[in-house]
């Protein structure tokens, strides 16, 4: 496939990277990954859209070829900033958003402080977590929960990233990660989603710190009253072997004004990967509704 062109913006002072798939006179369609992958695992959903939209794929702070932050700058205010930048400086509001996990719980958060300059959003998988856990959360005091936040960062906080002797061995960690995918994709993702070190060996792009978060941010109530704010329509999607519990059947899906779900049998938390056709025969019938 003829790919993408590689580009940088500035948010917070940090050079965040994103690709362009050109036809700039399309309407604009921005692709969000999730935690710890990068832009490029969208390209399969990219090269099928991008005669119709002009298509732009960030990676988020801390991922891919975007920076790390410095001060462990992940909370979701952050990452907000981040899609709100993109968004206005290159002038691609109104946008219809296609978003994954941890992106598309940024991207629904945007939608709904910002609801005027989303036109349509898809989301795969990007609610958090269920009311059964968020019940088991709320037991623990704010003190506990930073302290326990603390604790974490602490610990990790000397993780060093894992090393790969080869990009096969790579390979092979991105394919047992979800058994889903093809020999073709697992090797993609690990090709744009690794780089060199100098003693040459491989380790993933994207920053261990990232995997925390931040003890800051957006509270769940916070969260769902943005999700009412949405005024888009917005399709939700989840693999029903993945650990996402179902909206419609928990009732956060309540929380929208104009939203539908589709679950897709066979497939984990990347609908996207482990279910191609079908995912995006029910996304273009969306986006050309």
């Amino acid at each position: 496939m003829q790919g993408p062109t590689s580009h940088f913006y500035f948010s917070q002072r940090l050079r965040l990277h994103y690709v362009d798939w050109g036809n700039e006179s399309a309407p604009p369609l921005l692709l969000v990954h999730g935690g710890r992958d990068h832009c490029r695992n969208w390209d399969w959903v990219a090269e099928r859209l991008r005669d119709r939209y002009h298509v732009i794929a960030p990676d988020l702070r801390g991922h891919g070829d975007s920076a790390w932050a410095i001060g462990g700058g992940y909370d979701m205010s952050a990452y907000l900033y981040d899609i709100a930048q993109i968004v206005h400086q290159k002038g691609l509001a109104p946008v219809t958003i296609i978003s994954h996990s941890m992106g598309a719980g940024i991207c629904l958060n945007y939608s709904g402080a910002f609801p005027e300059q989303v036109k349509k959003i898809v989301a795969i998988e990007g609610l958090g977590p269920s009311p059964k856990v968020m019940a088991q959360q709320a037991k623990k005091s704010v003190d506990e929960r930073l302290r326990s936040w603390i604790s974490d960062r602490r610990e990790n906080s000397g993780r060093a990233p894992r090393r790969y002797a080869s990009i096969e061995e790579a390979v092979t960690r991105m394919a047992e990660e979800n058994p889903h995918l093809s020999a073709e994709q697992a090797r993609h993702l690990t090709v744009y989603g690794a780089h060199q070190n100098e003693d040459g060996t491989f380790s993933w792009k994207f920053d261990n710190h990232a995997r925390w978060g931040g003890v800051g941010g957006l509270s769940h109530d916070d969260q769902h009253q943005l999700w009412r704010n949405i005024t888009a329509p917005v399709l939700l999607m989840r693999g029903e072997e993945s650990w996402a519990s179902d909206p419609v059947k928990d009732g956060r899906i309540k929380n929208f004004r104009d939203a539908r779900l589709v679950n897709f049998e066979g497939a984990g938390h990347w609908v996207h990967h482990d279910k191609l056709d079908q995912f995006m025969a029910e996304t273009e019938a969306f986006l050309a509704s």
